[in-house]
C-alpha cells in the first residue's frame, strides 16, 4: 500500500494534541488514510509516542521523557495543554497507537526519534513492537542512519525513509548504501530541480506543509506526498489538483 498525497502529521496536530490515541483518531474523522507519528524510548525499553526530548511542551512532566520509567510516563497528561476538552489524555504506548491503527485502518509512517546513540535500541524496540503486524501498512522513517540500518537488517521486508532537512548533495548514495525506498525533506527546503532529481530516483515526500497553495506546487513539481498538521484542509484543496487525490497518491515506485 503506498500513501496518499495527504499525510496525517502527528495525526491531526492542529485538531488534536499530537502524537496522541485522540490525534491519530481524529486524522482519520478528517479523512486522512495515513499517518505520520514519533517514537521514543523508555529508560526500560518501552516504546512511546512523543515528539520532543523533553516531556514540557506536550504534557505535564518535566524533564528528558528518555530518563523516566513507562510507569512515571503513564501517568502524564498529554492532552490539556492542547485544549481542555482533551484533559486526560494520556501518552500511548506504541503498541496502543497500533492496535488503533488497525482498528481503523490506518497506515503509518512511524518516524524514530531518539537521544544521541539511542537510535539502535529505539528501532529494535519498534520493531519488536511491530512484530505480527501488516508491512505494507507502516514505514519506518529517521534522521537516524544507524537506526536504519538496524531495520535494514533485521526487518528488511518493511519499508523504510531517509528524513533530512535539505535534500544533501551526495543523497544519491546515501540512499543507496542504506537501501531506503524513500526521502523526507523540509518542504521549505525544496525547489523544483531538487524535486525532480529526486522523483526520478525514488518518492520524494515534504514536511510540513499546511498550505493549500504549497502544497499544490510541491505536487506540481514531482513530490509524492505532504505530511500536514490539517490534513482536512489539503485533502478538501486537493481533491481537484491533479486527479482524484487517492488515485494520485498510488503513483510512483514519504517529519517532522
Amino acid at each position: 500500500m503506498t500513501p496518499p498525497r495527504v499525510i496525517g502529521h502527528r495525526g491531526a496536530a492542529s485538531r488534536a494534541p499530537e502524537n496522541t490515541l485522540a490525534s491519530l483518531a481524529m486524522a482519520k474523522e478528517l479523512g486522512a488514510q495515513w499517518v505520520e507519528f514519533d517514537v521514543q524510548i523508555t529508560c526500560d525499553d518501552c516504546p512511546f509516542l512523543l515528539h520532543d526530548a523533553r516531556l514540557e511542551r506536550t504534557t505535564n512532566g518535566r524533564g528528558i521523557a528518555a530518563d523516566l520509567d513507562w510507569a512515571r510516563i503513564a501517568k502524564l497528561d498529554a492532552g490539556a495543554w492542547f485544549a481542555t476538552a482533551f484533559r486526560g489524555e494520556r501518552v500511548p504506548r506504541l503498541a496502543e497507537a497500533l492496535a488503533l491503527l488497525s482498528r481503523l485502518e490506518l497506515g503509518a509512517v512511524i518516524e524514530i526519534k531518539s537521544e544521541p546513540g539511542a537510535g539502535p535500541r529505539t528501532m529494535r524496540a519498534t520493531l519488536a513492537a511491530l512484530d505480527g503486524g501488516a508491512p505494507h501498512a507502516y514505514i519506518l522513517s529517521s534522521f537516524d542512519e544507524a537506526a536504519l540500518a538496524v531495520a535494514a537488517q533485521a526487518a528488511p521486508g518493511l519499508a523504510r525513509a531517509l528524513i533530512v532537512k535539505a535534500v544533501p548533495p551526495d543523497w544519491r548514495e546515501r540512499v543507496e548504501r542504506l537501501g531506503v525506498s524513500a526521502l523526507h525533506a523540509d518542504h521549505r527546503a525544496l525547489d523544483a530541480a531538487t524535486v525532480a532529481a529526486v522523483a526520478s530516483r525514488l518518492p520524494l515526500r515534504a514536511y510540513t506543509v499546511n498550505a493549500p497553495d504549497r502544497a499544490r506546487l510541491l505536487l506540481d513539481w514531482g513530490v509524492s506526498a505532504v505530511f500536514s498538521d490539517c490534513p482536512d484542509v489539503l485533502i478538501s484543496a486537493l481533491s481537484h489538483h491533479g486527479g482524484e487525490l487517492i488515485d494520485a497518491g498510488s503513483q510512483g515506485s514519504i517529519a517532522k
